[in-house]
């Protein structure tokens, strides 16, 4: 029904427009030849020239109407019309003119050569007035009783975005938003106007016009701007209490990708100051194709990413195995619907379980594997330090012996920055695991190498999501401690940067990812109640908690002994092996297996046989009281 009702719609609005022209071309001929006679027509020196318009009439109607409908004039959405909906509709007219004078030509009807001139000029008129009358009359009537409950809008980009911004938002019944002005740095543009909105000034002005206009939202129309000036923009956007909205490329907009209904908040990564990592996988995946590829841990934030980028470079296989069933489950059904072409094997399994890990091994032969399977929450593994070394040392051991034994090419080990003069559980653990996969790369034809990289914003129980459902709670936001920093990376670059440190291995490295600058948590959790439109401190409180047991206030990449070796890409770097004694280490792993089935509450001090620069918590909380 409600198809049937739009369809008759455009069927009246269609013959409306059709009946007017109509009317317009009758009154173009009867208007061209009265101007000609300066509107006398008394003055018209031959009458036969008015036989001849009415007798060509129903030609020139026919012949009109067929012009108008070649060049879509019976079909544009004219309450969308711009300039090419214009030039479209000048060209129609100047055909039918020309069409008219061709015509009366050939039955011998001689008007004066004026005439089509003077015909052309007033079907123009008629017919843009009829186009352009409805929509200028519409934005008048929305401008005037737009409601004191739309938001007031600040747009930042006089450029092509904020042209095509302005120009949907001032359009659409549906977006009940309030363009005020305009802010461009190009000092060429301030003063001038984009579809009526005034170019008021330059980013120094942000704040002035912010409060002059009393703006609600801010939207940033540069996507073609680099990340570190997009930073200042921001820098100085957050300062007020407005939400702060991101256009998409435009090229995305031309593209259908997005629209400006899908106009983004500004998310904490567009105030890291550096521009996305861009990786050529294309270029060194030739390593994945038509190779049988295994990913533990396949349905967390790491191992879930890799897999999606795995399944673009046409694996022969990929399987995953997972203990978590809902992850793996979600991972599968995601990549059954995008790559319906891909041989993929989901398994639900625990590397801690030798034997289901050795049948897997040898079931499916895998040429790569990525251990991506631990446990890597902090405070929950200080609690639970038994379950860490079970998971994390136990399960490395475990597939690493069963990749061996299976002939696996190349084994990648997923570490992290906590690894290194480790002050906790997890981090202990994750460095005894690069110990293993060290010490396994002289034990068969396998290629074994450790990717160590620090927090992955976006990934299961980072700190960016908890911040979010705090600021939705209305707060608090809570810190652990106004110093604490830490290296950030998104997770598509930290898994495009572990498969490129894949392409790159040898054997027996430690590749270390660059992250950038640090970044204070702090300076994200105000960051990020500011872009959220509210005021950090007033609207929404930030409390501090004190760090967490094993939690540090800065994280390392590298220890002191590793040194550091570039890569061909430079955000790659290789720390080069700690020589240890593996007998030794082999003696107390084992007696470390035999501490943690046993369920022994002091397993710290076996830890610290593994790893000598691992520090207990009494040994950290001395540390703490000599420096103070």
């Amino acid at each position: 029904m409600k198809s049937l009702i739009q369809n008759k719609a455009l069927f009246a609005r269609r013959t409306g427009l059709i009946l007017y022209d109509i009317l317009a071309i009758v009154a173009s001929c009867a208007i061209a030849l009265l101007m000609r006679f300066d509107f006398s027509y008394s003055q018209i020196s031959n009458p036969l020239w008015v036989e001849m318009i009415w007798h060509y009439l129903p030609i020139n109607l026919v012949a009109t109407i067929a012009v108008f409908y070649a060049f879509h004039l019976y079909q544009s959405l004219w309450v969308y019309a711009g300039i090419t909906e214009m030039v479209s509709l000048i060209e129609a007219c100047f055909v039918s003119a020309v069409l008219q004078a061709v015509g009366m030509l050939l039955i011998n009807y001689r008007m004066p050569r004026s005439y089509y001139f003077l015909y052309g000029i007033c079907l123009t008129m008629l017919t843009v007035f009829s186009r352009f009358t409805y929509r200028i009359f519409r934005t008048w009537v929305e401008k005037r009783t737009a409601k004191a409950v739309n938001r007031h809008v600040m747009v930042i980009g006089a450029g092509e975005a904020g042209n095509s911004l302005i120009r949907e938002m001032n359009s659409s019944r549906y977006i009940k938003k309030n363009v005020m002005c305009v802010i461009d740095d190009d000092r060429s543009k301030v003063g001038n106007y984009i579809h009526g909105v005034k170019v008021v000034g330059t980013r120094e002005d942000i704040l002035e016009y912010a409060a002059a206009y009393d703006i609600d939202e801010i939207i940033i129309a540069l996507p073609s701007m680099p990340k570190k000036e997009q930073k200042e923009i921001l820098e100085i956007c957050k300062e007020t209490k407005c939400e702060l909205k991101t256009l998409p490329g435009i090229y995305q907009l031309v593209n259908g990708e997005v629209n400006v209904s899908q106009l983004r908040k500004v998310d904490v990564v567009d105030l890291l100051g550096r521009d996305p990592i861009q990786v050529d996988l294309d270029s060194i995946m030739n390593y994945v194709k038509n190779k049988v590829v295994l990913v533990t841990g396949g349905g967390g934030s790491i191992g879930s990413e890799l897999c999606r980028q795995i399944a673009t470079k046409e694996p022969k296989q990929l399987i995953i195995v997972d203990i978590y069933e809902n992850s793996a489950y979600d991972i599968q059904q995601e990549l059954k619907l995008n790559h319906p072409e891909l041989n993929l094997k989901v398994l639900i399994a625990s590397v801690r379980n030798t034997l289901r890990m050795e049948d897997i091994f040898k079931t499916y032969r895998p040429d790569i594997v990525y251990h991506a399977a631990a446990h890597k929450h902090v405070p929950l593994m200080e609690d639970s330090p038994n379950e860490a070394i079970k998971n994390n040392v136990m399960g490395t051991w475990k597939t690493a012996q069963a990749a061996v034994d299976a002939g696996v090419k190349k084994f990648v080990l997923i570490s992290t920055d906590k690894a290194v003069n480790p002050t906790n559980i997890m981090g202990a653990t994750k460095r005894i695991c690069e110990m293993i996969v060290q010490s396994y790369n002289a034990k068969g034809k396998t290629e074994f190498v450790a990717v160590r990289f620090g927090n992955v914003l976006g990934s299961n129980g980072s700190v960016i999501p908890l911040f979010r459902k705090q600021i939705a709670a209305g707060g608090p936001v809570t810190v652990t401690h106004p110093d604490i920093i830490r290296y950030f990376m998104t997770i598509p670059e930290a898994v495009s940067l572990v498969l490129q440190a894949g392409a790159l291995a040898k054997g027996g490295e430690i590749f270390v990812l660059d992250m950038g600058e640090p970044v204070k948590i702090l300076d994200l959790a105000k960051n990020l109640i500011r872009l959220s439109g509210y005021v950090p401190g007033e609207d929404i409180e930030i409390r501090f908690t004190g760090l967490r047991p094993g939690e540090k206030l800065y994280e390392e990449l590298l220890l002191k002994e590793e040194g550091m070796k570039e890569t061909p890409n430079k955000l790659i770097h290789i720390g080069k092996p700690i020589e240890f004694d593996e007998k030794e280490f082999y003696e107390n792993l084992s007696e470390l297996k035999e501490e943690s089935r046993m369920e022994k509450a002091d397993v710290q001090a076996w830890i610290k046989k593994l790893v000598p620069t691992y520090m207990t918590p009494e040994e950290r909380l001395r540390t703490d009281h000599v420096t103070e």
